[in-house]
């Protein structure tokens, strides 16, 4: 038997943090409900998922109106347990250079659709006698690096937002945590690493100086943050909520001399 067998599971995020959750829940025996707007990101979490209990559907996470369609007709056709939020976008730009287009988007990709998930979820977590909720932030919501501003914000608010609405849910049977990666091998990564190698130009040694900044040498994967969420949302942390749980590869314990 798996650990989340008769459980229902909504992800945001049909790429990496996200489908590497999703596809550990489902392997543990749970019903999946996967979303993005990446239609390349979508079939290929079909394509990976093929043979589990997992649905990949094209939603928005920023229009509130198709997000909220969505969970509704995943929790009036068999309930809600596990809710997770990884989707997410970032930019570059500093208080000076990011415009205010970019900033909205970022913060209501990265942040507002972690609200709005958990909002339109709340009720049917409810009617199944508790759940939990697990929000992806960054270390970048710790400390950052520059021209981050905007994606800086957003994980950093999600640490408020996981203990706001842990205080909150708690009388519900409901925990909500988050977690907090360095440097983990998703398209995210690939993109940052892109933008610093510049258009074109190989991305490896890029990657690999990211995974040297790390203590440990190297860059996470995507079953290492999936297993400390499907941990979060076990009953094996019933005592853990309202927590930011670092997952970085001693990244943030380190002061760079």
């Amino acid at each position: 038997m798996g650990e989340f067998d008769g459980k229902v599971a909504v992800v945001t995020g049909s790429s990496g943090i996200g489908l590497g959750a999703a596809l550990k829940f489902a392997r543990e025996g749970a019903t999946v409900h996967v979303c993005g707007n990446d239609a390349a990101h979508n079939e290929r979490a079909w394509n990976e998922a093929d043979g589990l209990d997992v649905t990949v559907a094209e939603v928005d996470v920023t229009r509130p109106a198709q997000l909220g369609s969505w969970i509704f007709d995943v929790g009036s056709n068999g309930g809600i347990d596990v809710v997770v939020n990884a989707a997410a976008i970032q930019t570059y730009g500093t208080t000076e250079s990011t415009d205010v287009d970019h900033w909205n988007q970022v913060i209501a990709t990265n942040l507002t659709s972690c609200f709005l998930t958990s909002h339109f979820a709340y009720p049917f977590m409810k009617q199944r006698g508790g759940g939990a909720i697990v929000h992806v932030s960054s270390v970048q919501g710790h400390a950052n690096q520059n021209e981050v501003l905007a994606y800086a914000t957003s994980k950093g608010g999600i640490h408020a937002l996981t203990r706001a609405q842990a205080v909150d849910a708690a009388k519900d049977g409901i925990r909500v945590n988050s977690i907090s990666p360095g440097s983990v091998r998703t398209p995210l990564l690939e993109f940052a690493a892109q933008t610093v190698a510049g258009e074109g130009s190989p991305i490896e040694e890029v990657i690999d100086g990211f995974g040297k900044a790390h203590p440990v040498g190297r860059v996470g994967t995507v079953e290492e943050t999936s297993e400390l969420i499907a941990f979060l949302c076990s009953d094996r942390a019933g005592f853990c909520t309202g927590g930011d749980y670092l997952i970085d590869g001693g990244l943030t314990a380190g002061i760079g001399v």
